[in-house]
This record gives structure tokens, C-alpha cells and sequence, in this order.
């Protein structure tokens, strides 16, 4: 018979094994990602010149090296172990993802936009969002800045790019733009005072500094990335008052303060000259149109070192619609007729003098994808194609004060590139065209042949 301490360490050996098949197995770590980008020409800082057979080096999401030659997998800085791709863009002109100051993602033009008010949803704005997003981002645009949504629409779209669960550029959102009453904000403009609750400063639409104080504290407790003010009268707003200044100076002076005690950048849509200029003596950090500015607005943009976002195409495609009868009401067709030949004159004006110019376009004026048409209409009214890419990337990231991830192809930022065939620092119109977009080091698109 097994005496009594066999029988105990057997016991034990058989307890031990069990835990041990109970016992989850550790965890393994999932290799490092790698990817090498080969590139044909490199413009790695728009402002600089090209690089000729050069190599982008990412890890994860993140730029790691950019490097002359095309570098093999072995000769990267990839540890042992690691899973290193190679992207080859050998023959393509490879430059930073470009960036739109001046998207309205959450709709997009439409002779029916005032049924639409009435008729849809957050949920519909919602669902726009997702198709304009990816049409955004196939044309180039990796990084947007939203000047004005419907609802939270733009701040749950904008989290689910960022999460991965839809495809999409990466979004500066402003959330409801700031209006007074009867402004180019206020979406109940023209209506039956009992189709809409009267707005207020929950909705984006205050009066007096306070209320003014409030809408800003409330768009940032939303999840604003940063403000949007109406300076002055719009285009598009259903009522008959004008392009001048909306806001009294306080008013303004009350929101640009918040926003910018809140860490906040403050964009203006103006128009008129009073409230250009007013907005810039306030201190805001751009000015969205400008349509009407003077040699005063061009010293106080360079006085105050704010940005001027032209959206030409925009004031183009209005235009260009209110020559369709019906598509605009009869005080919209009026301002876009006054609007749209003045724009481009405006800008050319600006760059000129030297006024510092960031790319945006007021897509959803016009449609989404559409806003590579901007870049033809800069170089037209006289803007080199090298300058034109970096109000588009470098530039642009300033504003957003994005310029620690995007805007040029340098070790630490997220790797944006897009690549096409030609050179778009001879001929900008190459940029009509993206053939391959990589977001955070991995293809959106690829339409090579």
C-alpha cells in the first residue's frame, strides 16, 4: 500500500496541475507596427523644396524617420520582431494631407435647404455627415475644420473618426455657431414664430455681452474644439438684412474674450468692412470670407497676425446657383448675385499685400469633394502653387493650432500623406486628382491603376 506522504504528494501535484489549467495564460504582446512609404518625390515641408526618392518611416500612427533612398525593411529602425510594410509610391508626388479651414460636414447645398430645416433630423444631419466625411476624405482633405453643425451631430461623428469606426478626416469641430438674434446664425430666420421655440443662448443665439458670454462657456461645455462667430450679416440666411456688422463691439469683444480665455481659437464669418474690421480689433484669430475688406483690415490683419480663409468657391457656387430660378428665396439671390464676382478680388487683394492666407473652401455651400476647386480659383487670382499647398497644410495646422500633429511630414506627427501623379508644385490643378490617401500611416484610398 503507498503510504500516507505518497499519497499527500500526489494529491498535491494534481492540485497544482489543476490550477494551472485554470489559469488564464499570460497575455502576449501584439507585435510593433511598421510601415515604409517609398516615395517618388517627397515635399516633407511645403515651403521647402522636394526630396527625389526618399522614404517615410512610420511607426503605429506616427511618423518615425523620413529618410533619403528607399529603405528595406531590414534597414529600418524596426526591432526584431516587428511587422514592417512597404508602401510603394515610387512613382507619385507625395505631400502632406491637405487641410480645410471651412466645412459645414452636416449638410450640403440644395434648392430645398429651408424644407430641410423643417423636415430633418439630427439623426439625418448625422448620417449626411458620415457620406460627406468620406467624400471629404477621398479628395485629399485629412484634416477639417467644421465652422457649423446641426445639433451634437458634429461632435459624435467627429469622436467615431477619431475612435475608428467610420473613415473620416480628423475634425476641429465648433459645434453651433454664435448669432444674435435675427443673424445669420439664427436658423429661424423668415419662419412662423411657432414652427421653432425661440432660440437662445443654449442654441448659439445671444444678445448683449453676457449672453454672449454664456453661448461661448456653453458651445466648449458641448465639446467645441473652437468658436465660430457671425460678425456680420450672410449669404445664405434667410432675411433681408445685409452683409454689414451684426454683433455691436462688446458683443463681439465678449465672445472672442471667452473663447480665448477658454484656450479657444475664434473664427469670424464677415462679409461687410465694419464687421472684418471690428472682428480684428477684437482680437479674432480669422476671418471666414471678408468679402468686402479695406486697406484698414489689411493692416489690422497683419497688425493683429490673424488669418484670412478666402472660401472662394464658395462665393463662386452661389453665384453660380442664384442664376437657377427658385433655387434661393429672392433675398438670398441677391446678396449671392452682389457676393459672388467680389470674393476672388478680395482674396488676390489680401495675398498681395500679405496677409496670411489658410486654405478653406465652405464646403457644404457647394458639394463635398469638391474642394480641390478652391485651389484652381487661389492660383487664378495670382497665388503660386507652392504657397497655395502650405495655406493648406502648413498654415492651415496654425491655425487649428494642430502644427504638433499635421501639417507636414516630420518625425512625431500623424502620418497624413496623400500622393499623385504629377507635380503639383508646376501645376496645382495635379491636385484634382488624388491617387493614393494615407491616414495615421495606413490607405484610405487607393485608386492607382
Amino acid at each position: 500500500m503507498p503510504n500516507l506522504r505518497s499519497i499527500a504528494l500526489a494529491a498535491g501535484l494534481l492540485v497544482s496541475a489543476a490550477a494551472s489549467a485554470q489559469s488564464p495564460a499570460a497575455p502576449t504582446t501584439p507585435p510593433e507596427q511598421w510601415t515604409i512609404i517609398h516615395c517618388g518625390s517627397l515635399l516633407a515641408i511645403p515651403g521647402r523644396p522636394p526630396l527625389a526618392n526618399a522614404s517615410v518611416i512610420v511607426k503605429d500612427q506616427r511618423i518615425n524617420a523620413v529618410r533619403e533612398g528607399f529603405v528595406n525593411p531590414d534597414q529600418s529602425p524596426a526591432p526584431p520582431g516587428a511587422t514592417v510594410n512597404v508602401i510603394d509610391l515610387k512613382n507619385r508626388f507625395v505631400l502632406p494631407g491637405l487641410i480645410d479651414c471651412h466645412v459645414h460636414l452636416t449638410h450640403q447645398t440644395s434648392p430645398d435647404a429651408r424644407l430641410q430645416t423643417v423636415t430633418m433630423s439630427d439623426a439625418d444631419a448625422a448620417l449626411n455627415a458620415v457620406v460627406y466625411s468620406r467624400k471629404t476624405l477621398d479628395a485629399g482633405f485629412t484634416s477639417v475644420r467644421d465652422l457649423g453643425a446641426s445639433g451634437d451631430t458634429i461632435f459624435a461623428v467627429r469622436d467615431a473618426i477619431n475612435d475608428g469606426r467610420i473613415p473620416g478626416p480628423r475634425i476641429c469641430a465648433a459645434g453651433k455657431a454664435i448669432s444674435p438674434t435675427g443673424g445669420h446664425g439664427d436658423k429661424t430666420n423668415s419662419f412662423r414664430p411657432d414652427v421653432f421655440d425661440l432660440p437662445g443662448p443654449i442654441q448659439g443665439i445671444a444678445d448683449g455681452p453676457d449672453a454672449c458670454r454664456q453661448a461661448v462657456r456653453n458651445q466648449v461645455k458641448r465639446g467645441a474644439d473652437c468658436i465660430k462667430l457671425t460678425a456680420t450679416g450672410g449669404v445664405l440666411s434667410n432675411i433681408g438684412a445685409g452683409l454689414e456688422q451684426q454683433f455691436f463691439d462688446d458683443e463681439l469683444a465678449a465672445i472672442i474674450d471667452t473663447g480665448h480665455l477658454l484656450k479657444k481659437k475664434v473664427a469670424a464669418h464677415a462679409h461687410g468692412v465694419n464687421g472684418i474690421n471690428a472682428a480684428l480689433r477684437a482680437g479674432v484669430d480669422s476671418i471666414e470670407h471678408g468679402t468686402y475688406l479695406d486697406d484698414e483690415s489689411i493692416r489690422l490683419f497683419k497688425e493683429k497676425g490673424a488669418y484670412y480663409v478666402p472660401t472662394i468657391t464658395a462665393g463662386k457656387s452661389v453665384e453660380e446657383y442664384a442664376r437657377t430660378p427658385g433655387y434661393y428665396i429672392p433675398q438670398v439671390m441677391k446678396k449671392a448675385q452682389t457676393v459672388g464676382p467680389l470674393i476672388q478680388e478680395a482674396f488676390a487683394r489680401a495675398y498681395k499685400a500679405g496677409v496670411k492666407i489658410a486654405f478653406g473652401t465652405d464646403a457644404g455651400v457647394f458639394p463635398h469633394g469638391d474642394n480641390w476647386r478652391e485651389l484652381l480659383y487661389m492660383a487664378d487670382a495670382g497665388m503660386k502653387p507652392d504657397e497655395i499647398i502650405k495655406s493648406a497644410t502648413v498654415n492651415a495646422a496654425d491655425l487649428l493650432d494642430w502644427s504638433n500633429d499635421v501639417g507636414s511630414i516630420e518625425p512625431g506627427k500623424y502620418a497624413d500623406l496623400i500622393a499623385v501623379t504629377g507635380d503639383p508644385l508646376r501645376d496645382i490643378a495635379v491636385l484634382k486628382n488624388i491617387d493614393v490617401v494615407i491616414k495615421s500611416g495606413e490607405i484610405a484610398k487607393d485608386a492607382r491603376r
